[in-house]
Protein backbone atom coordinates (compact mmCIF):
# COMPACT_ATOMS: atom_id res chain seq x y z
CA UNK A 1 0.00 0.00 0.00
CA UNK A 2 1.38 3.81 -0.63
CA UNK A 3 1.37 5.62 1.75
CA UNK A 4 0.16 9.57 1.07
CA UNK A 5 3.67 10.76 1.64
CA UNK A 6 5.35 8.38 -0.46
CA UNK A 7 2.49 8.73 -3.48
CA UNK A 8 3.71 12.57 -3.39
CA UNK A 9 6.99 11.42 -3.72
CA UNK A 10 6.76 9.02 -6.68
CA UNK A 11 4.49 11.98 -8.28
CA UNK A 12 7.19 14.66 -7.57
CA UNK A 13 10.09 11.90 -9.27
CA UNK A 14 7.44 11.09 -12.14
CA UNK A 15 7.35 14.86 -12.89
CA UNK A 16 11.47 15.27 -12.70
CA UNK A 17 11.99 12.41 -14.98
CA UNK A 18 9.47 13.37 -17.49
CA UNK A 19 11.15 17.15 -17.35
CA UNK A 20 14.52 15.56 -18.11
CA UNK A 21 13.33 13.28 -20.84
CA UNK A 22 13.81 10.38 -18.89
CA UNK A 23 12.01 7.35 -19.15
CA UNK A 24 12.10 5.74 -15.48
CA UNK A 25 11.65 7.41 -12.28
CA UNK A 26 10.90 4.62 -9.09
CA UNK A 27 10.88 2.12 -10.85
CA UNK A 28 8.03 3.46 -12.68
CA UNK A 29 8.23 3.71 -17.08
CA UNK A 30 6.39 7.01 -18.20
CA UNK A 31 5.79 8.00 -22.02
CA UNK A 32 7.85 10.68 -23.26
CA UNK A 33 5.45 13.91 -24.35
CA UNK A 34 3.73 13.79 -27.82
CA UNK A 35 5.08 15.83 -30.75
CA UNK A 36 3.35 18.70 -31.79
CA UNK A 37 2.08 18.06 -35.36
CA UNK A 38 2.59 20.91 -37.71
CA UNK A 39 -0.78 21.17 -39.89
CA UNK A 40 0.07 20.94 -43.60
CA UNK A 41 -0.06 23.58 -46.53
CA UNK A 42 -1.84 22.92 -49.61
CA UNK A 43 -2.41 24.36 -52.95
CA UNK A 44 -6.30 23.34 -53.26
CA UNK A 45 -8.26 26.40 -52.81
CA UNK A 46 -10.45 24.41 -50.06
CA UNK A 47 -9.92 21.38 -47.60
CA UNK A 48 -10.90 19.58 -44.88
CA UNK A 49 -10.77 16.70 -42.97
CA UNK A 50 -12.16 15.06 -40.07
CA UNK A 51 -11.28 11.69 -37.96
CA UNK A 52 -13.99 9.44 -39.36
CA UNK A 53 -14.47 7.36 -36.34
CA UNK A 54 -15.31 10.53 -34.31
CA UNK A 55 -16.27 12.92 -36.24
CA UNK A 56 -13.79 15.54 -35.23
CA UNK A 57 -12.41 17.89 -37.46
CA UNK A 58 -8.50 17.70 -38.12
CA UNK A 59 -8.00 20.09 -40.93
CA UNK A 60 -9.98 22.49 -42.84
CA UNK A 61 -8.97 25.52 -45.51
CA UNK A 62 -12.10 27.37 -46.61
CA UNK A 63 -13.77 24.37 -45.70
CA UNK A 64 -17.44 25.60 -45.75
CA UNK A 65 -16.80 27.77 -49.18
CA UNK A 66 -19.20 26.96 -51.98
CA UNK A 67 -17.41 25.81 -54.62
CA UNK A 68 -17.67 23.40 -57.97
CA UNK A 69 -18.01 20.00 -57.07
CA UNK A 70 -17.44 18.37 -60.54
CA UNK A 71 -18.18 14.54 -60.47
CA UNK A 72 -17.93 14.49 -56.81
CA UNK A 73 -21.67 15.07 -57.60
CA UNK A 74 -21.89 11.29 -57.87
CA UNK A 75 -21.53 10.35 -54.73
CA UNK A 76 -25.29 12.11 -53.80
CA UNK A 77 -26.40 10.10 -56.54
CA UNK A 78 -24.95 6.52 -55.68
CA UNK A 79 -26.62 7.75 -51.97
CA UNK A 80 -29.35 8.60 -52.80
CA UNK A 81 -29.50 5.24 -54.68
CA UNK A 82 -28.70 3.49 -52.15
CA UNK A 83 -31.10 4.85 -49.87
CA UNK A 84 -33.91 3.62 -51.46
CA UNK A 85 -36.35 1.39 -49.91
CA UNK A 86 -36.56 -2.59 -50.89
CA UNK A 87 -34.03 -1.55 -53.14
CA UNK A 88 -32.83 -4.27 -55.72
CA UNK A 89 -29.23 -4.08 -56.96
CA UNK A 90 -29.74 -7.05 -59.54
CA UNK A 91 -32.57 -5.09 -61.13
CA UNK A 92 -32.19 -4.41 -65.21
CA UNK A 93 -32.41 -0.67 -66.54
CA UNK A 94 -32.59 -0.52 -70.75
CA UNK A 95 -30.02 2.02 -71.63
CA UNK A 96 -32.04 4.53 -73.56
CA UNK A 97 -30.60 6.91 -76.62
CA UNK A 98 -31.38 9.85 -74.43
CA UNK A 99 -28.45 8.64 -72.74
CA UNK A 100 -26.01 8.68 -75.30
CA UNK A 101 -27.43 11.67 -76.88
CA UNK A 102 -26.94 13.28 -73.39
CA UNK A 103 -23.12 12.65 -73.10
CA UNK A 104 -22.73 13.31 -76.69
CA UNK A 105 -24.07 17.12 -76.47
CA UNK A 106 -22.00 17.73 -73.36
CA UNK A 107 -18.72 15.82 -73.84
CA UNK A 108 -19.37 13.99 -70.67
CA UNK A 109 -17.53 11.13 -69.47
CA UNK A 110 -18.75 7.81 -69.80
CA UNK A 111 -19.06 4.61 -68.95
CA UNK A 112 -19.40 3.72 -73.09
CA UNK A 113 -23.02 2.23 -72.22
CA UNK A 114 -24.66 0.35 -74.95
CA UNK A 115 -28.33 1.71 -76.42
CA UNK A 116 -30.87 -1.00 -75.63
CA UNK A 117 -28.54 -3.47 -73.56
CA UNK A 118 -30.00 -4.19 -70.17
CA UNK A 119 -27.90 -3.38 -67.22
CA UNK A 120 -28.34 -3.88 -63.28
CA UNK A 121 -28.49 -1.38 -60.94
CA UNK A 122 -25.30 -2.48 -59.39
CA UNK A 123 -23.31 -2.39 -62.89
CA UNK A 124 -24.30 1.03 -63.25
CA UNK A 125 -23.32 2.27 -59.84
CA UNK A 126 -19.69 0.89 -60.64
CA UNK A 127 -19.63 2.82 -64.03
CA UNK A 128 -20.71 5.59 -62.75
CA UNK A 129 -18.31 5.78 -59.41
CA UNK A 130 -15.10 4.29 -61.24
CA UNK A 131 -14.99 5.75 -65.29
CA UNK A 132 -17.13 8.30 -63.69
CA UNK A 133 -19.59 7.56 -66.60
CA UNK A 134 -22.82 10.08 -66.82
CA UNK A 135 -24.56 8.01 -68.82
CA UNK A 136 -24.55 5.30 -65.82
CA UNK A 137 -25.51 8.43 -63.63
CA UNK A 138 -28.46 9.57 -65.72
CA UNK A 139 -29.65 5.87 -65.90
CA UNK A 140 -29.75 5.89 -62.48
CA UNK A 141 -31.89 9.31 -61.93
CA UNK A 142 -34.13 8.03 -64.48
CA UNK A 143 -34.89 4.86 -62.78
CA UNK A 144 -35.95 6.20 -59.62
CA UNK A 145 -36.70 9.40 -60.09
CA UNK A 146 -40.46 10.04 -60.38
CA UNK A 147 -42.40 11.47 -63.77
CA UNK A 148 -43.75 10.80 -67.29
CA UNK A 149 -40.63 11.45 -68.91
CA UNK A 150 -36.73 11.35 -68.57
CA UNK A 151 -36.49 14.96 -68.43
CA UNK A 152 -39.27 14.74 -65.51
CA UNK A 153 -37.70 11.85 -63.57
CA UNK A 154 -33.99 13.05 -63.92
CA UNK A 155 -35.33 16.54 -62.74
CA UNK A 156 -37.23 14.36 -59.33
CA UNK A 157 -34.27 12.79 -58.95
CA UNK A 158 -32.27 15.85 -58.41
CA UNK A 159 -34.79 17.20 -55.52
CA UNK A 160 -34.43 14.29 -54.06
CA UNK A 161 -30.51 14.87 -53.76
CA UNK A 162 -30.97 18.49 -52.53
CA UNK A 163 -33.36 16.90 -49.54
CA UNK A 164 -31.01 14.19 -48.23
CA UNK A 165 -28.20 17.27 -48.68
CA UNK A 166 -30.81 18.67 -46.19
CA UNK A 167 -30.79 15.38 -44.29
CA UNK A 168 -26.94 15.20 -43.62
CA UNK A 169 -27.03 18.58 -42.88
CA UNK A 170 -25.16 19.77 -45.74
CA UNK A 171 -26.12 23.80 -45.25
CA UNK A 172 -23.21 24.76 -47.86
CA UNK A 173 -25.13 22.27 -50.69
CA UNK A 174 -26.94 22.78 -53.71
CA UNK A 175 -27.11 20.44 -56.44
CA UNK A 176 -28.66 21.41 -60.64
CA UNK A 177 -27.32 17.77 -61.54
CA UNK A 178 -26.93 14.22 -61.80
CA UNK A 179 -23.84 13.52 -62.17
CA UNK A 180 -21.80 17.27 -61.51
CA UNK A 181 -22.24 18.66 -64.81
CA UNK A 182 -23.92 22.30 -63.34
CA UNK A 183 -26.72 24.12 -65.05
CA UNK A 184 -25.58 27.25 -63.28
CA UNK A 185 -26.21 26.27 -59.37
CA UNK A 186 -24.44 23.20 -58.57
CA UNK A 187 -22.37 23.59 -55.35
CA UNK A 188 -20.75 22.24 -51.84
CA UNK A 189 -18.20 22.59 -49.80
CA UNK A 190 -15.11 20.84 -48.35
CA UNK A 191 -16.54 20.08 -45.35
CA UNK A 192 -20.15 19.13 -46.44
CA UNK A 193 -18.95 16.59 -48.72
CA UNK A 194 -17.01 14.98 -46.33
CA UNK A 195 -20.29 14.91 -43.90
CA UNK A 196 -21.90 13.15 -47.23
CA UNK A 197 -18.67 10.78 -47.71
CA UNK A 198 -19.04 9.36 -43.95
CA UNK A 199 -23.12 8.94 -44.50
CA UNK A 200 -22.23 7.12 -47.67
CA UNK A 201 -19.24 4.80 -46.43
CA UNK A 202 -21.88 3.03 -44.13
CA UNK A 203 -22.89 1.49 -47.00
CA UNK A 204 -21.56 -2.02 -46.99
CA UNK A 205 -22.57 -1.46 -51.23
CA UNK A 206 -20.84 1.81 -51.48
CA UNK A 207 -17.67 1.14 -49.96
CA UNK A 208 -17.04 -2.10 -51.97
CA UNK A 209 -17.65 -0.22 -55.46
CA UNK A 210 -15.45 3.06 -54.54
CA UNK A 211 -12.38 1.17 -53.15
CA UNK A 212 -12.52 -1.04 -56.49
CA UNK A 213 -9.36 -0.66 -59.12
CA UNK A 214 -11.09 -2.44 -62.06
CA UNK A 215 -14.68 -4.02 -63.16
CA UNK A 216 -15.82 -5.75 -66.36
CA UNK A 217 -19.57 -5.91 -66.46
CA UNK A 218 -21.73 -8.43 -68.20
CA UNK A 219 -24.56 -6.97 -69.70
CA UNK A 220 -27.33 -8.29 -71.51
CA UNK A 221 -28.40 -6.99 -75.74
CA UNK A 222 -31.21 -6.26 -77.22
CA UNK A 223 -31.31 -9.61 -78.47
CA UNK A 224 -30.68 -11.29 -75.54
CA UNK A 225 -27.03 -12.30 -75.96
CA UNK A 226 -24.49 -11.31 -72.84
CA UNK A 227 -22.02 -8.60 -74.24
CA UNK A 228 -18.72 -8.54 -71.93
CA UNK A 229 -18.09 -5.13 -71.34
CA UNK A 230 -14.33 -3.45 -71.45
CA UNK A 231 -12.80 -2.95 -67.53
CA UNK A 232 -14.06 -0.08 -66.10
CA UNK A 233 -11.27 1.26 -64.42
CA UNK A 234 -10.98 3.44 -61.53
CA UNK A 235 -10.01 7.36 -61.95
CA UNK A 236 -8.76 7.43 -58.31
CA UNK A 237 -5.04 7.00 -58.72
CA UNK A 238 -4.59 6.71 -54.73
CA UNK A 239 -6.33 3.54 -54.26
CA UNK A 240 -4.25 1.58 -52.07
CA UNK A 241 -2.04 4.01 -50.83
CA UNK A 242 -1.65 4.24 -47.71
CA UNK A 243 -4.53 2.53 -47.00
CA UNK A 244 -6.93 4.98 -49.20
CA UNK A 245 -10.28 3.39 -49.65
CA UNK A 246 -11.49 6.04 -52.58
CA UNK A 247 -13.43 8.09 -52.77
CA UNK A 248 -14.24 9.72 -56.17
CA UNK A 249 -12.10 12.27 -58.24
CA UNK A 250 -13.97 14.97 -59.92
CA UNK A 251 -12.53 17.55 -62.93
CA UNK A 252 -13.98 20.29 -64.98
CA UNK A 253 -12.92 23.67 -66.85
CA UNK A 254 -14.01 25.76 -64.06
CA UNK A 255 -14.37 22.75 -61.07
CA UNK A 256 -10.32 22.14 -61.60
CA UNK A 257 -9.46 18.99 -59.91
CA UNK A 258 -11.36 17.70 -56.82
CA UNK A 259 -11.11 14.75 -54.90
CA UNK A 260 -13.53 12.84 -52.04
CA UNK A 261 -11.04 10.38 -49.66
CA UNK A 262 -11.36 7.88 -47.29
CA UNK A 263 -8.57 6.18 -45.93
CA UNK A 264 -7.69 3.49 -42.71
CA UNK A 265 -4.14 2.17 -41.20
CA UNK A 266 -3.92 0.56 -37.99
CA UNK A 267 -6.90 1.62 -36.91
CA UNK A 268 -6.73 5.24 -37.45
CA UNK A 269 -9.74 6.63 -40.30
CA UNK A 270 -9.66 9.74 -41.77
CA UNK A 271 -12.09 11.20 -44.32
CA UNK A 272 -12.20 14.33 -46.53
CA UNK A 273 -12.58 16.61 -49.43
CA UNK A 274 -10.01 18.46 -51.37
CA UNK A 275 -11.68 21.41 -54.11
CA UNK A 276 -10.53 23.05 -57.12
CA UNK A 277 -6.31 21.90 -57.20
CA UNK A 278 -4.66 23.54 -60.13
CA UNK A 279 -3.76 20.11 -61.20
CA UNK A 280 -4.22 16.23 -60.73
CA UNK A 281 -0.79 15.95 -59.46
CA UNK A 282 -0.92 19.06 -56.93
CA UNK A 283 -5.17 17.42 -56.36
CA UNK A 284 -2.50 13.79 -55.27
CA UNK A 285 0.07 15.68 -53.38
CA UNK A 286 -2.54 17.69 -51.18
CA UNK A 287 -4.96 14.38 -50.58
CA UNK A 288 -1.24 12.61 -49.43
CA UNK A 289 -0.33 15.33 -47.06
CA UNK A 290 -3.52 15.58 -45.66
CA UNK A 291 -3.69 11.73 -45.19
CA UNK A 292 -0.06 11.19 -43.44
CA UNK A 293 -1.19 14.55 -41.58
CA UNK A 294 -4.60 12.74 -40.28
CA UNK A 295 -2.86 9.91 -38.88
CA UNK A 296 -0.23 11.88 -36.90
CA UNK A 297 -2.74 13.96 -35.68
CA UNK A 298 -5.21 10.48 -34.07
CA UNK A 299 -1.77 9.06 -33.09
Amino acid sequence: MITGIQGIRIRRAVAVAVTTGSLFATGALTAAPAQAVTAPTITAKSGFMMNSATGTTLFSKYGSTHRLTASTTKIMTAKVVLAQSNLNLDAKVTIKKAYSDYIVSKGASSARLIVGDKVTVRQLLYGMMLPSGCDAAMALADKFGTGTTVAARTKNFIAKMNNKAGQLGMTNTHFDSFDGISNGSNYSSAKDLTLLARSAMKSSTFKSVVKTKSYTAKTITSSGTTRTMSAWKNTNALLGWNGTLGIKTGSGTEAKYCLVFAATYNGESVMGAVLTSSSADNRTADVKKLINYGYAKIA
